[in-house]
């Protein structure tokens, strides 16, 4: 799958800097280190746990596994940058091809940028590049229950609830169950949901002018 990697995607925003999803470099470790740091508390109990966290990657081998699995075709490893600056990560991992053509999104804003439509925008994006720029059919995002900043971010997008998939992930010292969410290809109707997303976000100013 050549071709798919690198990529650029840029969510322009009409009262605030744009947000840059593009693939962690070498020069992003001092910033990128220190952002994990200090978010770690903010991160722990929603991450997967894994027999070698990210964190304790080599910085540079982790660019070369990112690397490596979205030349693959398997994986789409953004990091979120807002006025210049990192405030997350965006994945779509899990990617199949053949007759199931759908992957699987994750993502992390800091403390800081939480609050400020930085996730839903940045997924909104990553949905439509993996429907419309990579040709995939189906996105799925799991969230444990109790996560309710991930919850808004899904519910503001229009994801379908599709229910509990019990102990599906290792997190935080034991199996957690999470509520699995998809959007379909036929779910946008040919429709970018970015500008579904903007649409949604200028119809309350309309309101309010009214």
């Amino acid at each position: 799958m050549a071709g798919l990697w690198p990529t650029v995607l840029t969510i322009r925003h009409p009262e605030q800097p744009d947000r840059v999803m593009r693939a962690l470099r070498p020069r992003d470790r001092n910033e990128w280190e220190h952002l994990r740091a200090v978010n770690r508390s903010w991160l722990e109990p929603w991450e997967a746990t894994s027999p070698e966290p990210l964190g304790q990657l080599k910085f540079r081998a982790l660019i070369r596994h990112y690397d490596s699995e979205a030349q693959a075709g398997r994986l789409q490893p953004f990091v979120i940058e807002v006025g210049g600056r990192l405030v997350g990560q965006m994945h779509l991992s899990g990617i199949t091809w053949g007759s199931m053509r759908s992957g699987s999104a994750g993502y992390w804003v800091s403390r800081q940028a939480a609050g400020q439509g930085i996730a839903p925008s940045c997924l909104a994006a990553l949905v439509d590049h993996a429907f419309y720029g990579l040709g995939l059919h189906r996105v799925e995002v799991n969230i444990r229950p109790g996560n309710v900043a991930s919850l808004r971010v899904v519910e503001k997008l229009g994801f379908r609830d599709e229910g509990v998939r019990e102990r599906l992930l290792h997190i935080d010292g034991a199996w957690r169950d999470h509520r699995s969410f998809a959007l379909t290809m036929e779910d946008l109707e040919g429709q970018s949901l970015v500008a579904r997303w903007n649409a949604a976000q200028r119809r309350p100013q309309a309101e309010q002018a009214t």
